[in-house]
């Protein structure tokens, strides 16, 4: 049997073909338009992930035997808001993750409403990226559109409604929405009512790994594929890519460095950070996990190589960076304002530090530094509850960068494990696939069969001495900068 696993990203879709041994058979990736149409808005068409997503499958299938194709499943990015008519039309572009217009709503809930109960409610409290304050800001700004939703859907279960025709979506994304009562696995009745919508508005829920349907007869036939071919629901990307990664069962760790950063530990049990610095949300693998998720990482070093330094040669940029551990440069990778742990739309990307002497080697190692002091401000969080953690899986564009995996272990002090296949989402989407064709038992069982650890980078005693006191000169950087952000913007 052969499984499809769709990534939809922000900037592309990524899409793999996978047997049922794990083998990955074949990848394609296809662009598509991100839009910002005011400054700290971000949208995107849905028309163009579902067209992208058609001409990245028939690629994908082309030379292969298609009457193996047994499943199709999801990783996608979390907390977009898709609004449909009664027609099943899109009503107005998507409102991405990382649009930061919704401050006035945020406010609303987390201050108005409070957050002690949309904690109770959801295990969360209200961050610019989630989807419920971008319903109501649909709600305040854009009445006729609101007047018009007949279903309300986040990215990946819209590809998975085209293609399956059910409204659908998994716990995993549902518990971004701030719409979920996580710890019952259910939508909330208490938030359906603050967000003046109703529960039909919204799609049925499933586990990521069960099977919503099957593919429609006419995209089965314009595919060449079965009208058996089982659509399974998905999972956040996050989720998505920690059950590629292994990460799942109680205690796991991976460091995602991808266009967002995200720290995720998975639990068999179910818990909620006091701070509210971690989400609180459910696992693909039927169980829990606490997540820091930072709105910008590799995207820091895409902005800095492809907008600044104006190079495509990013490995020969690191190559020259030699002093770690020694750098007087710091860099708050705030270009999209900031989700964990600070909750900060206004928050922004900061150099400080510079003198006469400082080399473009030493702005460009403040970049990759930044980002990976944020994964360590997400840790302490952690930490602070309790949780320890030794070591950890990492994937997404990030880790490619040995430079940058030799920072993670040594800023953090974790072992990191080095994984066989770095695709993250796309091949966790085909995973939860397989395991909705019942090819295994669970995702557990099959994580512990395909993932592969091929070499780990140990922390080194020295370096993580230097890059310690480093962390701590960083850490204060962000609360001096603080209220100066906010007259700035």
């Amino acid at each position: 049997m052969l499984f499809v696993g769709i990534d939809l990203g922000t900037s592309s879709v990524k899409l793999l073909l996978m047997d049922d041994l794990g083998k990955i058979v074949k990848v394609v990736s296809k662009e598509y338009p991100l839009y910002f149409p005011n400054p700290g808005w971000s949208e995107q068409k849905p028309e163009d992930w579902y067209e992208k997503s058609i001409e990245g499958l028939k690629e994908l299938l082309d030379g292969c035997d298609k009457s193996q194709v047994a499943g199709i499943s999801f990783g996608g990015q979390m907390h977009g808001l898709v609004i449909l008519d009664e027609e099943d039309q899109v009503i107005r572009p998507a409102i991405l993750w990382n649009d930061g217009r919704t401050v006035e709503e945020c406010d609303y809930l987390n201050q108005v409403i409070g957050m002690d109960k949309l904690s109770r409610y959801t295990a969360n409290i209200s961050f610019t990226g989630f989807t419920a304050p971008k319903i109501l800001w649909v709600k305040n700004k854009e009445p006729e559109n609101f007047a018009r939703i007949k279903k309300i859907m986040l990215p990946k279960d819209y590809l998975a409604y085209k293609l399956s025709g059910v409204h659908c979506t998994d716990v995993s994304d549902a518990s971004g929405m701030l719409l979920f009562d996580v710890k019952n696995r259910c939508w909330s009745d208490e938030m359906i009512e603050i967000c003046g919508i109703q529960k039909d508005q919204l799609a049925k829920i499933y586990e990521s790994y069960e099977a919503v349907g099957t593919l429609k007869p006419e995209i089965a036939e314009e595919l060449g594929l079965s009208g058996n071919v089982v659509i399974a629901a998905g999972a956040g990307d996050n989720a998505a890519a920690a059950v590629g990664t292994g990460t799942v069962g109680d205690g796991m760790c991976n460091i995602s460095i991808g266009t967002s950063g995200t720290i995720f530990i998975s639990s068999d049990k179910f818990g909620v950070d006091p701070h509210n610095a971690l989400h609180a949300f459910a696992h693909a693998d039927g169980h829990y996990h606490l997540m820091g998720c930072m709105l910008s990482a590799a995207s820091c070093n895409k902005w800095w190589m492809d907008e600044i330094l104006k190079t495509e040669e990013y490995a020969k940029e690191q190559s020259q960076i030699q002093k770690l551990g020694e750098n007087h440069v710091y860099f708050l990778p705030y270009l999209m304002g900031e989700r964990s742990p600070h909750n900060d739309p206004f928050a922004r990307g900061t150099f400080i530090g510079m003198t006469m002497d400082t080399t473009r080697e030493d702005m460009t190692q403040a970049v990759l530094e930044g980002v990976t002091f944020a994964f360590r401000d997400c840790l302490e969080v952690a930490k602070s509850l309790g949780i320890q953690i030794k070591r950890t899986k990492i994937c997404g564009g990030g880790a490619k960068s040995q430079l940058w995996v030799k920072m993670i272990a040594n800023v953090l002090n974790l072992k990191v494990d080095l994984l066989e296949s770095e695709e993250g989402p796309s091949l966790g989407g085909a995973m939860l696939a397989a395991v909705a064709c019942g090819a295994y038992d669970s995702v557990v069982d099959i994580a512990d069969k395909l993932v592969k650890v091929v070499s780990t980078v140990e922390p080194e005693p020295e370096l993580v001495e230097k890059y310690e006191k480093r962390y701590q000169q960083f850490k204060e950087i962000y609360p001096a900068c603080k209220e100066l952000y906010k007259k700035i913007i």
